[in-house]
């Protein structure tokens, strides 16, 4: 990236080209694309009756170039680039396991050695 008086600038930050330099290089590459196109019309006329194919080649390039160089130059600005996330998400809460204060919680009755087993009777 080159200033005017010739230094170079070096980015330092993420931030995207200016409005105006972007426009100027958008410009920039339509102007080239409308050359490249008269090139190809001009070959066109010339190579008609020389080299037919060649001059067909050319009568393509000149037809379907501008919808190119249009479709470049309305593609709009960049995107913008990638920036470190400056967000951080909040802590996790922890999650509640006991129940509404004032409610008795049920634990389960340990079973008494005496009764045998599959015939579990729970008291109230």
């Amino acid at each position: 990236m080159l200033r005017h008086g010739g230094a170079e600038v070096y980015r330092i930050t993420g931030a995207r080209r200016g409005l105006q330099e972007d426009v100027r290089g958008r410009q920039r590459r339509y102007v080239i694309s409308m050359g490249v196109r008269t090139i190809s019309v001009i070959l066109t006329v010339v190579l008609w009756n020389v080299e037919r194919y060649v001059a067909l080649g050319t009568l393509v390039l000149g037809a379907l170039l501008p919808y190119v160089a249009v479709v470049i130059a309305n593609a709009g600005r960049e995107n913008a680039p990638s920036l470190p996330g400056t967000f951080t998400p909040a802590a996790t809460r922890p999650v509640l396991t006991a129940g509404p204060a004032g409610t008795p919680q049920s634990t389960p009755q340990p079973r008494s050695t005496d009764e045998p087993e599959g015939q579990h009777t729970e008291s109230a």
